[in-house]
């Protein structure tokens, strides 16, 4: 059954191709009937292997579950040799979907996370054609070295290490030179089949994934954009002088190739390295926290990207701080000043376990009733310690696999809530998922900093908000004055943290303890 599936999908696949060429929506020596066919047939087999293997087994019982298992993973595998192969926009795709690790099952999330690693490369040829049509000069007349192998492949790029001829060390951020023209039909291809896929699956609701990647690729694939935007995030947070953003080379640039200032160092991600390079990881992982918190409840202009790849640590021989360099500006999200406010003061309600709170602001945040999924999904916590307070008690091991295992359990759900939500929100959730990525590498996950940091963030961002909607001076007065108290007091807890956790703290409560067994 499923070989002539195949067939029929190649048949189909073949159709397509020959009414996309004589309606000329398609260029076919592109797009190939050879790349389409793959994707039809991929999801004929998917859907098939769904519709049979769950057939005549009891829904919820332990063989139901096993079996569930086993569809998801050999669907995921099945759905990462079609990226490998087609590679470009579904590459893209893939590794989005391999991010969503508390919200999509683990076996997806783990198959497809490999994609940051097998991303395709450009040959030298291609890479010297993109050079020469975009800035019209040979590689040799640019550069006094350009070093042929990589540092690393994405799906959309590559980028070298090369050396100017006035002996400035750069990295050239050169595009695939078929992925502009590949990628919108890309995406019309995957927009299809999701549809034709919705239509025998019905709870199957993916959709928003076609249109972030519409909205987002455009802007991703244009240089000159994310330029731009490194620009704008450099200036935005240059107030904290850990961060590095390397400078872009304009003179050089272009939409298909981007020349920055060469920076190097570690991966976040990587405990060993900090290790063996003196490197405090608590304190990257709490300036790191800082940052988002910044660009989400104050700024409003988030860096979407963070996988290990993308953000670099590195010590500063000369003064001995630790650097955190932030690479890959081509993915932003900008928010609007309602939807940011709703965050804010969600996140509060959360960090305070103020349940009536955290129900008002997930329905406005197009929740529903869906709003205990919604705050787990946000915190990737149990509701248990949701209601608890998310600030109580760091993250087990078990409730860890609870929160996986629900991802599976509750898919229906979990991607309704996806597409009912802000189109903003989206691209939050799998920031929020990288973020926490790192946070479990490095040990960090669910620390008392963490919180504090996004508390005065949030406090800054909403009285910042009232104030500018406030016409008398005395009530901007009464906000200034209550902000400053509710920040006062967030920096007595930590200090209180602070003397709990230190030598100095055990040595203070040993000698009260003493006074008081002497009176």
């Amino acid at each position: 059954m499923a070989r002539r599936a195949l067939k029929l999908a190649s048949l189909v696949a073949a159709t397509s191709g020959t009414y996309l060429y004589g309606n000329k929506f398609l260029d076919p020596n592109d797009f190939g009937v050879v790349r389409v066919g793959r994707a039809i047939a991929t999801t004929a087999v998917i859907t098939y292997d769904y519709l049979t293997s769950l057939r005549s087994v009891p829904y919820g019982s332990e063989e139901y579950d096993f079996l569930k298992s086993q569809v998801h993973l050999r669907s995921a595998e099945r759905l990462r040799e079609l990226c490998c192969a087609n590679r470009g926009t579904f590459i893209k795709v893939g590794q989005h979907l391999g991010a969503l690790d508390y919200l999509l099952p683990e076996e997806y999330t783990r198959t497809l996370k490999v994609l940051h690693s097998q991303a395709p490369q450009s040959t030298r040829e291609e890479v010297e054609q993109v050079i020469r049509e975009d800035l019209g000069k040979e590689i040799k007349e640019l550069f006094v070295s350009f070093e042929d192998t990589p540092l690393g492949a994405a799906s959309l790029a590559q980028v070298h290490k090369a050396v100017l001829q006035d002996g400035r060390t750069v990295a050239v951020k050169i595009q695939h030179p078929k992925v502009q023209a590949q990628s919108s039909k890309d995406i019309l291809l995957m927009e299809v089949l999701l549809l034709v896929v919705k239509q025998i699956f019905p709870d199957f609701e993916f959709m928003w994934l076609v249109e972030e990647a519409k909205k987002n690729l455009p802007l991703e694939l244009d240089f000159l954009n994310e330029g731009r935007n490194a620009e704008k995030v450099a200036n935005m947070l240059k107030n904290f002088d850990f961060l590095k953003v390397p400078r872009i080379y304009w003179e050089l640039s272009t939409r298909r190739v981007l020349l920055m200032e060469f920076m190097e160092g570690g991966q976040v991600n990587d405990r060993a390295y900090m290790e063996r390079n003196g490197i405090n990881v608590n304190e990257i992982s709490r300036n790191l926290g800082k940052l988002y918190s910044e660009m989400i409840f104050v700024n409003g202009f988030v860096h979407c990207d963070p996988h290990p790849g993308n953000v670099l640590v590195k010590k500063c021989p000369a003064s001995g701080k630790a650097h955190i360099i932030l690479l890959d500006h081509g993915l932003y999200q900008v928010l609007s000043e309602p939807f940011r406010m709703d965050y804010c003061r969600l996140w509060q309600a959360l960090i305070k376990a103020d349940m009536k709170r955290v129900q008002k602001y997930s329905r406005r945040l197009g929740a529903g009733d869906l709003y205990p999924l919604f705050a787990c999904m946000l915190t990737a916590r149990s509701w248990e310690s949701v209601n608890r307070g998310i600030d109580r008690s760091p993250v087990s091991a078990s409730e860890d696999v609870e929160i996986r295992s629900n991802a599976a359990a509750y898919l229906p759900q979990i991607t309704q809530l996806l597409n009912n939500v802000p189109r903003q929100m989206l691209l939050l959730l799998k920031t929020n998922d990288l973020l926490r990525g790192i946070e479990s590498a490095l040990h960090t996950r669910a620390s008392a900093s963490s919180f504090l940091n996004m508390s005065r963030c949030c406090i800054r961002a909403v009285s910042t908000y009232q104030r500018s909607k406030s016409h008398s001076l005395y009530r901007r007065a009464q906000i200034s004055f209550t902000e400053a108290l509710s920040l006062w007091q967030i920096n007595l807890y930590e200090l209180f943290l602070w003397l709990k956790g230190s030598q100095l703290g055990n040595w203070v409560i040993a000698l009260l303890s003493w006074m008081h067994h002497s009176t």
